[in-house]
């Protein structure tokens, strides 16, 4: 039952801001927007305010924001077929960004929660370089080697980059007094890396926290990108992809490890919402992009029957998708 409503959550949060976004830039635009949902299927409840139709529907799985003349062309001065190009292109471009803009969010939060890596050492390892040399738990370190320290990585990277033979030269703050020390990493072979023997503290600073909630997102975002151009060139397997379904059991290993693991999740699907969503194939805001972009490249030769057309067909792979992918999640269980 946990699971479930964590699960039924995330795609609450997932969804209804990339629909709202749409909401806010087409009421910007000047489109008249009919309906806005949360949740599909049958009407629970509706609340009329101006023109848009708020509703709540029976199934908690998404919703979706319907603006006037988004299936078909309309004669009317307010409906989406009438707006410039760039205004339609930044009502499609809204929902992405929003997706963008919860990973963010979901990460900072999970990293105010679990803390960050810092500087700061929380302990010294007995016996090691760090504890011959004197270092302590509670120092600061602020340079290695002539390189300024700000966070853990920079340690990682420092002691990483170390050279066999020479002395590293470690400059640390306890109590206020600046201080330095020389040590020579041991190498670990079964991590085959450099190590000195000191553990991470964690921090909890709000601009800390933002900063790489940013900067982790922007890697996320990056190596996802890479997978893709991967998948492409190697092609793509079963396991490669999941659905519904294997989302449920990842939501459910997620969560037993606490609230921030399920952040962070949280923040991956929403980038990989992002990014499919923006792939252009006909039916997501992508395909929409595209075929925008195409009939202003072809003069006017590509028509609104076309893209209807590409549409049906998109909308059809993508259904297939769908059924492929939930049938590889519930062998994938019963395997």
């Amino acid at each position: 039952m946990k699971t479930a409503i964590l699960f039924v959550v995330m795609l609450l949060v997932l969804i209804i801001p990339h629909e709202w976004g749409h909401l806010i830039v087409a009421k910007l635009c000047g489109v008249r927007v009919n309906e806005f949902s949360v949740g599909m299927g049958p009407l629970l409840f509706k609340k009329q305010k101006g023109e848009t139709q708020y509703s709540v529907r029976l199934l908690p799985l998404g919703g979706y924001c319907s603006l006037e003349g988004e299936e078909e062309a309309v004669d009317d001065p307010r409906s989406y077929s009438s707006k410039t190009p760039l205004q339609k292109i930044a009502i499609l471009l809204a929902g992405v960004t929003m997706n963008i803009i919860i990973a963010i969010l979901a990460m900072t939060l999970a990293y105010a929660i679990s803390g960050i890596p810092s500087n700061t050492l929380s302990a010294v390892t007995p016996d090691s370089p760090a504890a011959e040399a004197g270092l302590q738990a509670g120092d600061t370190i602020i340079e290695i080697d002539g390189i300024k320290i700000r966070d853990w990585n920079s340690v990682v990277t420092a002691v990483d980059g170390y050279h066999e033979g020479d002395k590293m030269e470690i400059v640390y703050r306890r109590d206020g007094k600046t201080q330095e020390v020389f040590l020579t990493p041991d190498y670990d072979e079964e991590n085959q890396r450099y190590m000195v023997g000191v553990v991470a503290g964690t921090t909890r600073n709000p601009l800390m926290c933002i900063k790489s909630g940013f900067t982790s997102t922007w890697e996320m975002n990056r190596m996802m990108l890479m997978t893709f151009q991967s998948m492409i060139r190697k092609g793509v397997k079963s396991d490669d992809v999941a659905g519904p379904v294997g989302l449920v059991r990842v939501v459910g290993q997620a969560s037993s490890y606490g609230i921030a693991s399920y952040l962070m999740l949280l923040a991956l699907v929403s980038l990989n919402l992002a990014i499919f969503n923006i792939i252009p194939i006909p039916g997501l805001d992508g395909g929409k992009i595209f075929f925008i972009l195409l009939k202003l490249i072809s003069g006017g030769r590509i028509t609104d029957d076309m893209e209807y057309k590409a549409t049906v067909a998109g909308m059809a792979l993508l259904l297939a998708l769908f059924v492929l992918v939930t049938y590889n999640d519930i062998m994938n269980i019963f395997r």
